[in-house]
C-alpha cells in the first residue's frame, strides 16, 4: 500500500472516530420526556427523545426520580387552563430528584444533593429538568423521591391558605373542605402543627355521601 493510500486511509479513520465520538456526544445529550404536540387527552402523551435542557445561571439541573401529578396539569393538557403552554410542550411542575448541574449563580445546591422543586414552566415529565434556585429545597433523607415529588404544590398551596391568608393561629379550630386531595391532606398536617385546637375535614366520596371526621390536638 503507497504512503499515499495509508494516509487517506488513516484520514478517513479519524474522521469516522470524530463522527462516532459526536454521536455517543449528541445522544449524551438527549433525554426521554412525555410531551404533549396537541391539547386532548391522555391519549395525546407521548414519549420522545428531546434535548436536556443547559440550566441559567440562577438554575439547577435535577436528574428527575419522581415528578408529581397535579390537576392543573390535566387543565394544561386539555389546552383549559390560562396558562395553557404553547406546543410542544413537556408538563409537570413537581419533581424530586438528584442535582446533577448548577449554574454559575448558584450557591445552596451542589451536584449529587437530593432535591425536590416546583417548576413554574412545567417540564417535570422528564428525565432531567430546570428549575431556578429559589424554587429547589433539599429533600430529607427520611423522605422518598416519591414523597419528595408531591410536596411542592400541596404543600405549598396549603400552607399559603392557611398561614399566609388565613394567618391561622394556635388554638383555632379549623375546617378543611376536600381534604380527600392532596393539598386538603396537606392543610390538616400543617393545621395540626400550628396547633390548632380541633382540626375538622369534610370531602366526598365515589359513593356520594359526605365523609366528615375530627382530629384533636
Amino acid at each position: 500500500m503507497s504512503l499515499d493510500v495509508c494516509l487517506v486511509q488513516h484520514e478517513k479513520d479519524a474522521l469516522d472516530h470524530v463522527a462516532t465520538e459526536a454521536a455517543i456526544s449528541s445522544f449524551s445529550k438527549v433525554m426521554k420526556a412525555v410531551r404533549i404536540l396537541k391539547y386532548g387527552g391522555p391519549e395525546v402523551l407521548q414519549i420522545e427523545n428531546v434535548p436536556i435542557p443547559s440550566p441559567a445561571e440562577n438554575e439547577v439541573l435535577i436528574r428527575v426520580h419522581s415528578s408529581g401529578i397535579n390537576p392543573v396539569d390535566t387543565y394544561m393538557r386539555e389546552g383549559k387552563h390560562a396558562l395553557s403552554p404553547t406546543l410542544p410542550s413537556i408538563l409537570g411542575r413537581d419533581v424530586a430528584g438528584v442535582v446533577e448541574e448548577v449554574g454559575n449563580n448558584v450557591t445552596k445546591f451542589k451536584k449529587g444533593d437530593r432535591v425536590f422543586a416546583g417548576l413554574p414552566n412545567n417540564g417535570g415529565y422528564a428525565e432531567y429538568a430546570t428549575s431556578e434556585e429559589k424554587n429547589i429545597y433539599p429533600l430529607s433523607e427520611k423522605l422518598t423521591f416519591n414523597q419528595g415529588a408531591a410536596i411542592y404544590i400541596p404543600y405549598f398551596t396549603a400552607y399559603r391558605a392557611l398561614v399566609t391568608k388565613c394567618r391561622a393561629k394556635a388554638g383555632e379550630n379549623v375546617l378543611i373542605h376536600g381534604a380527600s386531595g392532596a393539598v386538603g391532606n396537606a392543610a390538616i398536617q400543617i393545621a395540626k402543627k400550628l396547633g390548632a385546637a380541633n382540626c375538622g375535614w369534610y370531602c366526598w366520596h365515589h359513593g356520594g355521601d359526605g365523609v366528615g371526621q375530627e382530629f384533636g390536638v
